[in-house]
């Protein structure tokens, strides 16, 4: 599988990250939503990302300061923004999976009433919400953090 890449820069009060890409990976999984779910969940876990919860994406602009995200969407269809507020727009169907570096902006703007998402993170990373600009401090830690070991869809 080779993912969409892209680097995306500060945009207004969202840090994103310019160091590490974001990765769209289509059609990886199919099934039905149950199946579509397990297969990410247990190919999230295969990879050393442990899988933390199923559920949409927050229809709110926000970031994670502490953890890389990988998302499976296991059902449904959706419009999201990443970057922050502005127009960069990805459309999401199920069995598509994407990893977002920490600091990446994102925000849902539009779904199917099925739509589900399998959400993981790097084994040992804690994921928080935030909606304001980083600190300092924050800042510091997106732009030091390092990709993780393995990339959550394909083990490398």
């Amino acid at each position: 599988m080779t993912p969409e890449k892209f680097l995306l820069v500060v945009n207004g009060w969202m840090p994103n990250n310019q160091r590490l890409s974001v990765l769209i990976y289509r059609s990886v999984e199919s099934g039905n939503r149950a199946q579509i779910a397990e297969a990410f969940e247990k190919r999230f876990a295969e990879h050393g990302w442990p899988p933390k919860w199923r559920e949409t994406i927050f229809d709110y602009h926000h970031y994670h300061s502490t953890a890389h995200e990988g998302l499976g969407a296991a059902s449904g269809r959706a419009s999201v923004v990443w970057d922050g507020p502005g127009p960069m727009i990805v459309s999401i169907v199920a069995g598509d999976a994407f990893v977002l570096p920490v600091g990446t902006g994102h925000c849902l703007i539009e779904s199917s009433e099925d739509f589900l998402v399998v959400g993981a993170y790097p084994q040992g990373q804690d994921w928080d919400i935030c909606q304001d600009p980083p600190s300092k401090e924050a800042l510091g830690g997106i732009q030091k953090m390092l990709a993780a070991e393995q990339d959550p869809v394909t083990g490398e």
